[in-house]
C-alpha cells in the first residue's frame, strides 16, 4: 500500500511542477503579446507626431487641438489620440520592467505586478501550454514539484499516523 502511496505522491508532485511550469510560459506568451501591441502603437502615435509637425504643431499641442475642437468626431479622435500615447507608455514601461527582470521568476513577478488586462486577456484566450526550458520554467517547475508532493507527503503522514493512532475496541472477557 505505500508504494501506491508513493507513486501517488510523485505523480502529483510531476503534476504539480507542469502546472507551475506554465507561469512563466504564460509571461513569455504575454511578453510577446506585448511587444506586438507597443510596436502597433508605437507606429500610430509616431504616425500622429508625423502629422502634427507637417501642421506645425506638437505632439500635444495636436492632441489638446484636436480635444477642444467643436466638432464632436474630431473632439473624440483628439481623446484617442491622448489614450494611445499614454497606453503606448504604459506598455514600455512594463516592457522595459520584463526586460529587466533578471531574476528566478522575476518576469512572472513583473507581469503580475502591474499587467495590462486587455493584453493578458488576449494572452489568455490564445494561451498554448508549453513546458519551458528556461531557467524561469525549470525553478517555477521545481517549486510547484516540492509543493505537490510534499503537500501529498505531509498528508499522507498524518493520515497513516491518525489510523494507527485510533484506539482499539477493547474485547471483554466474560
Amino acid at each position: 500500500m505505500f508504494r501506491v502511496f508513493r507513486t501517488l505522491g510523485l505523480a502529483l508532485g510531476l503534476l504539480g511542477g507542469t502546472v507551475a511550469a506554465q507561469g512563466p510560459e504564460f509571461a513569455q506568451q504575454y511578453a510577446q503579446r506585448l511587444g506586438g501591441a507597443v510596436d502597433e502603437l508605437r507606429r500610430s502615435v509616431e504616425t500622429f507626431e508625423s502629422d502634427a509637425r507637417a501642421t506645425g504643431n506638437s505632439r500635444e499641442g495636436a492632441v489638446d487641438r484636436l480635444r477642444t475642437n467643436p466638432d464632436s468626431l474630431v473632439a473624440r479622435r483628439g481623446e484617442a489620440a491622448r489614450a494611445d500615447i499614454q497606453r503606448l507608455a504604459a506598455l514600455t514601461a512594463q516592457q522595459q520592467a520584463l526586460r529587466e527582470a533578471t531574476s528566478p521568476l522575476g518576469r512572472l513577478a513583473a507581469l503580475i505586478r502591474d499587467p495590462d488586462m486587455a493584453v493578458a486577456r488576449a494572452t489568455y484566450e490564445e494561451y498554448r501550454p508549453a513546458v519551458p526550458t528556461t531557467a524561469d520554467g525549470i525553478v517555477a517547475g521545481l517549486i510547484g514539484f516540492l509543493a505537490a508532493w510534499g503537500g501529498w507527503r505531509v498528508l499522507s503522514d498524518l493520515g497513516r499516523r491518525g489510523l494507527r493512532r485510533r484506539p482499539r475496541p477493547e474485547t471483554s472477557t466474560a
